[in-house]
């Protein structure tokens, strides 16, 4: 049976924790599920601890452990949460190197979901660490992703914010570059958005004789502009879309900006909604489905 991506990170921490004298943190690590089935059945004295519910002081406890050289995960319930974690880890761990030639390395794993978490809690937050030195930035939605994003950590000091979502956690396969030489247009999915995104992309074709090429985004930051990318878009009719389950004024809207410098295409974007979610369905806001996705192509194509 293939590996999930749920079974790939559980297997990451164990042999953190067991063979690499790391640590992991986080609120309610050993309940409710051990957080999707991410987490080996482990205790404090072999390394998981539990903190407390202030996340404001948690930042400043993972930071402790990383300049000590202890390499913590962080596990972040809820991508939302970061609003109140990002202080301790920008202002200390991401500048530590720099300032101070102490490296502070920090596996954050910041896990997103929508549907009826309400305000606080749900989708990605990536963008609060784009602008920050000292902090890359990768979303995993494979088991080769997520065990090439661990490595890259323990190759190097920086802070690794690890932008997750529990959507992945079932998945067993990669998910692949499709680029045509020519195509009608290109798709640069982040996140969840990757997986719409290939049904779109399946539906453009078939029922609308569309060529769409789409090409996956691993690393968020530093971004990376390949000239393989830069032709398939140079050689696309209507341009690019950058899609996203963070909102528009952030990662995507920076990445389509850096796209738009250096090709000669436009580059739209498709993020969340800007407006605040609800807990019932009805102002849920939940990231691009297929379907949007086809509708703003068909936009794009008709000039609207």
């Amino acid at each position: 049976m293939a590996t999930s991506v749920r079974d790939t990170i559980k297997g990451i921490v164990e042999n953190h924790l067991k063979k690499e004298d790391g640590l992991c943190f986080g609120q309610c690590l050993t309940a409710v599920g051990w957080v999707g089935g991410t987490l080996p059945e482990m205790y404090e004295d072999e390394g998981m601890v539990e903190v407390t519910t202030a996340d404001v002081a948690n930042g400043g406890f993972v930071v402790g452990a990383g300049l000590a050289g202890r390499r913590p995960i962080y596990v972040v319930r809820y991508q939302g949460f970061q609003w109140y974690n990002a202080p301790m880890i920008v202002n200390y761990a991401s500048k530590s190197k720099e300032i101070w030639d102490i490296p502070c390395p920090i596996f954050i794993r910041s896990i997103a979901m929508e549907g009826g978490i309400g305000p606080v809690a749900g989708s990605s937050h990536h963008s609060l660490y784009d602008r920050m030195p000292g902090t890359k930035i990768l979303s995993p939605m494979t088991p080769k992703e997520y065990l090439y994003a661990y490595d890259e950590f323990m190759n190097d000091d920086d802070v690794y914010y690890i932008s997750e979502h529990r959507g992945s956690y079932d998945n067993t396969e990669d998910l692949v570059d499709e680029i045509y030489g020519e195509s009608d247009i290109v798709l640069f999915p982040i996140s969840i958005t990757r997986f719409e995104s290939v049904k779109a992309k399946k539906i453009l074709e078939e029922k609308y004789g569309l060529k769409v090429s789409i090409i996956h985004q691993l690393w968020i930051k530093p971004f990376l502009f390949k000239s393989k990318w830069k032709n398939a878009l140079n050689n696309s009719k209507y341009g690019g879309i950058v899609l996203d389950d963070d909102y528009e004024q952030g990662v995507a809207s920076s990445i389509a900006h850096k796209m738009m410098l250096d090709s000669n295409k436009k580059v739209h974007t498709l993020c969340l909604d800007n407006r605040t979610a609800g807990f019932h369905k009805s102002v849920d806001n939940l990231p691009p489905s297929s379907e949007k996705i086809i509708e703003k192509v068909m936009e794009i194509k008709n000039g609207i």
